[in-house]
């Protein structure tokens, strides 16, 4: 099954510490993935991005010069990108736009804009239950997800480290990765780093770094003349479920496996069908429960499932094959580089960490505190 839609061009800006504004890293990004796919800023007549200014698809826009006929600038954090490729299909295949651009960047790490506190707001309604507590956002959010989680399904603190561990064994494998020459993780290394937000420690947080990246979307028929081969969008899916954790009645059942259910069913797949998934790991317990929603493994499963090299370089379910938020690259908003590593999976671009025969990817963005869940379904095409 297929959207008629597809990804024709996809790169990253500079990532890291990088000392440059937020407009010429996404300057970068956009222009990389349209000489990815041999287009021009004259072709773009759509514009799916966020996190640039108050009006961030005017502000591009009117950077680049461009008048689009379609644009998009959703703020739903992590899952923003994969929303936006759901959007992008059904506006190129209603004829609104012929060729989008989604992009991110960020220079959070430069800049030192990001605060261990986070963004909590103090005047919604349930902030007089929270504030008192004077949490970290989103950090101790998160924290709790993982204390219910081993506590409801009795896995261990050293079970869940085996995300950080796989995630830097992809990233020792690019070039591109943050973490890239660093060594390997134990376990010990995991539960040994500072404490943060138990049973957080740092080595269970992604990165801070500067970075982001593009994909260009249009007709699979068009793209087939393009430069590089086309990755078709088989599906999405989404669901939006809590601003807060106040009223959350299980913190260990996000609603992801809704989003990931529709991805599937649109895409006419299922779980057995996917070659290498890219998730959201903002912590490794944001991974763990991405797993079992994307129906790798039972609810409860998930630490048990991930033990034996199962999602490492070279095991059965290769995962975050990029070195993930965790090891790679995280400006903030990782989800649109979900998208750029799946689609250069699916094109066998990806050197020493390239998955074997890889036809079908998934792309999971998670936003907010497991508030909002979009899954994109890829497929190399043929």
């Amino acid at each position: 099954m297929s959207t008629g839609v597809a990804i024709v061009g996809a790169a990253e800006c500079d990532l890291g510490v990088t000392d440059k504004s937020i407009l010429t890293l996404q300057s970068q990004a956009v222009t990389r993935a349209l000489a990815d796919a041999g287009l021009t800023l004259a072709d773009v007549d759509g514009i799916a991005t966020t996190g640039v200014s108050r009006f961030s698809a005017t502000q591009l826009a009117d950077y680049f010069g461009i008048v689009p006929t379609w644009t998009d600038s959703t703020f739903a954090g992590g899952s923003a990108f994969e929303m936006f490729v759901a959007r992008a299909a059904q506006a190129i295949a209603a004829g609104q736009c012929s060729t989008v651009v989604i992009s991110f960047a960020s220079n959070q790490r430069s800049a030192r804009s990001r605060k261990l506190g986070g963004v909590h707001e103090a005047w919604i309604p349930e902030a007089q239950f929270e504030e008192p507590y004077d949490m970290l956002y989103p950090l101790s959010y998160y924290a709790m997800a993982a204390q219910s989680y081993l506590h409801r399904y009795g896995g261990t603190r050293e079970q869940l480290a085996e995300i950080a561990i796989a995630a830097r064994e992809w990233a020792l494998l690019n070039p591109q990765a943050f973490r890239y020459g660093k060594g390997s993780l134990s376990v010990e290394d995991v539960l040994g780093s500072t404490m943060i937000s138990s049973p957080l420690t740092a080595a269970d947080c992604c990165l801070v770094t500067d970075g982001g990246g593009a994909v260009v979307l249009t007709s699979l028929e068009r793209a087939r003349d393009l430069r590089r081969r086309p990755v078709e969008v088989l599906g999405y899916g989404e669901r939006t479920t809590n601003t807060s954790f106040t009223a959350v009645t299980d913190l260990a059942v996000p609603g992801a496996r809704g989003a990931v259910q529709d991805a599937y069913a649109r895409a006419g797949i299922t779980a057995a069908d996917v070659d290498v998934a890219e998730v959201y790991d903002s912590f490794t317990i944001t991974a763990a429960l991405s797993v079992e929603a994307l129906g790798l493994c039972a609810p409860g499963e998930a630490l048990d499932f991930i033990q034996g090299g199962t999602i490492r370089p070279g095991g059965s379910h290769p995962l975050n094959t990029n070195g993930g938020g965790l090891s790679y690259c995280h400006p903030g908003q990782y989800g649109v580089l979900l998208l750029v590593e799946a689609v250069r999976q699916l094109r066998g671009e990806c050197g020493d960490r390239q998955v074997p025969g890889a036809e079908i990817a998934v792309a999971h963005g998670t936003g907010g505190i497991l508030s909002t869940h979009a899954t994109v379904v890829l497929g190399a095409d043929r």
